[in-house]
């Protein structure tokens, strides 16, 4: 059976033809990367200048979906295997504590006054030929292995008509789902299979009929009070002025009685996974961070979020790099720009973040944080499509990253899957969720 991404590649000869011509003629007008093959990686990586070409690199890997007994390769000393398959559009993880895994199968919603210009049309065109349109399941499904084989023997919908499910988090006995354009809480009794109950609103998110980013995801501090929620900009580099980037590009913090909230940390231009580092207490996040500056430009990042800080979106990047693009100019705010912790290199699309605590891969992997990279789109050659390891000490990035899973693209440039989501499982195996080759990937050491 072919995957729903897969499905969604098929089109009439003639419009494939036109397609092919126009991304084509967008690539081959592009310049070529920069030498090097991990500029803007480390804690402080050098950058080159900004490339601002008339038209900006297009290089699409399409989405194809697994060829029939093919998997990704798994780091030396680990096994892969499907934890589940035949999802649909797995984009998040959460693992509860019996061992239940929660996947949201999701997409973007509709977004009818994002589709409008010539720029958001070759968007379309991109992310239809990536895979990422196909329509959004809205449901939270719940996968169980009974017997501890690493294969999910049971699953049930969770929750189903929620509205581009994301983040997950259980605080107690409340169940949190982002939405995206809210944060629910569901009742939630151990072992349960299925939620019927309505969800109670927390708080609204900032949605609408743009919602550029629109995935939304959520962490619970420690002691279960508050809520930590990231919210992407409504756009690339506030092309569409600051009025509709109004609580976005940030990390909220929410108060679960109350439903208040302030901003936690600003200028995040696309935060996803959320994770605590074990040492020192602190929330990190990984960032996606803008576009169209050529191949090398900008990295994205992982870091830690500093309560109250600034990270520079839209006026300046990976710390006070002013981008000359933006107007009117801040430079009051410039001066304040923290530079992120780590680059991860440009245009990788890191959404997964898991701590490694609790892991058991090996030693290797003792400390550090293990992040899903979705993959580029504007970029020659492609990077990310891959789980790498960041390692640490003493609650810092320490070292170069490390490949755990990779593979995902085939040697013409196809995309196999693209990595989303990581959690560690109750056995310490790391979990992948797959949303183009529709997979939960499990990363484990050999026995377990």
């Amino acid at each position: 059976m072919r995957s729903p991404a897969a499905r969604q590649s098929r089109r009439s000869p003639g419009l494939n033809l036109s397609v092919g011509l126009l991304l084509a003629a967008l690539a081959g007008c592009s310049p070529t990367r920069l030498p090097g093959a991990e500029v803007g990686v480390g804690a402080q990586p050098p950058l080159p200048a900004p490339d601002r070409s008339l038209i900006p690199t297009v290089n699409i890997a399409p989405a194809t979906g697994w060829p029939v007994g093919m998997a990704p390769t798994s780091a030396s000393g680990t096994r892969v295997a499907a934890f589940a398959s035949g999802l649909d559009h797995p984009r998040w993880l959460y693992v509860l504590p019996n061992g239940d895994v929660l996947v949201a199968e999701s997409n973007a919603p509709p977004k009818p006054e994002g589709a409008k210009g010539f720029k958001s049309w070759v968007m379309g065109l991109v992310m239809k030929r990536a895979g990422a349109t196909v329509p959004s399941a809205n449901r939270i499904t719940l996968l169980r292995d009974t017997n501890g084989d690493g294969v999910a023997d049971v699953r049930s919908v969770l929750l189903a008509g929620l509205n581009s499910p994301f983040g997950m988090a259980l605080v107690g006995r409340s169940l949190y789902v982002a939405n995206t354009d809210a944060v629910l809480g569901f009742p939630y009794t151990d072992g349960t299979t299925q939620i019927l109950a309505a969800g109670t609103k927390v708080i609204d998110l900032p949605g609408g009929p743009i919602n550029h980013h629109w995935t939304k995801n959520l962490i619970a501090s420690a002691d279960g009070s508050k809520l930590y929620v990231t919210v992407g900009s409504n756009s690339n580099v506030a092309e569409r002025g600051m009025a509709v980037e109004a609580g976005r590009a940030a990390i909220w913090e929410v108060d679960i009685t109350t439903g208040l909230h302030r901003f936690f940390a600003t200028g995040l231009r696309n935060p996803n996974g959320l994770a605590w580092e074990p040492t020192s207490g602190a929330l990190w996040t990984v960032v996606n961070e803008r576009d169209e500056l050529g191949n090398d430009l900008v990295p994205d990042y992982l870091t830690s979020v500093r309560d109250g800080g600034f990270y520079g979106w839209p006026y300046s990047y990976f710390g006070q790099h002013v981008d000359t693009r933006v107007t009117p100019q801040r430079p009051d705010l410039v001066a304040q720009a923290l530079m992120p912790d780590y680059g991860l290199g440009a245009h990788v699309a890191p959404l997964g973040l898991a701590s490694a605590k609790g892991n058991t891969l090996g030693p290797v992997f003792a400390n550090g944080m293990f992040i899903g990279q979705h993959g580029s789109w504007n970029r020659q050659p492609h990077s990310g499509y891959n789980v790498v390891f960041v390692p640490f000490a003493n609650g810092q990035p320490a070292g170069r990253p490390i490949d755990v899973l990779t593979g995902f693209l085939s040697q013409d440039g196809k995309a196999y899957g693209r990595p989303v989501g990581v959690a560690l499982d109750k056995q310490g195996a790391l979990l992948v969720a797959d949303d183009v080759g529709n997979v939960v990937w499990r990363v484990s050491a050999p026995g377990l």
